[in-house]
């Protein structure tokens, strides 16, 4: 058995930084991200944005909890949720919406495909 043991996801070095695939805007969010791929389908890593607003386009459930920041997700056809460090989400496949990041988001994640 593996065991992931992401320590301090607070601090963890992120290894890849690109713009966000679909911005609304300037300024253009910058995602950084650490992840680990499992063999059984299951990926999960730290996550970070910087502020902007962009289209989540994401077709897995994701679970994720918010370690830093502060930003809005708006789902298509739904009301928009607040979140704060702290908070966590779950999103079921193919949620799509609108994140709109006032302060940078730093988040743990785990993606199920």
């Amino acid at each position: 058995m593996n065991i992931t043991h992401l320590k301090d996801t607070h601090t963890v070095a992120l290894d890849e930084s690109f713009p966000v695939a679909v911005p609304l805007g300037e300024p253009v969010a910058t995602v950084s991200v650490t992840s680990i791929e499992r063999s059984d389908g299951v990926e999960t890593g730290v996550w970070e944005c910087t502020p902007g607003r962009w289209r989540r386009q994401i077709a897995q459930q994701e679970f994720c909890h918010f370690t830093t920041g502060r930003c809005t997700f708006t789902p298509d056809g739904g009301e928009t949720m607040h979140i704060v460090a702290g908070d966590a989400l779950m999103m079921p496949a193919n949620t799509h919406g609108i994140w709109d990041v006032q302060e940078t988001v730093r988040k743990t994640y785990v993606l199920i495909f």
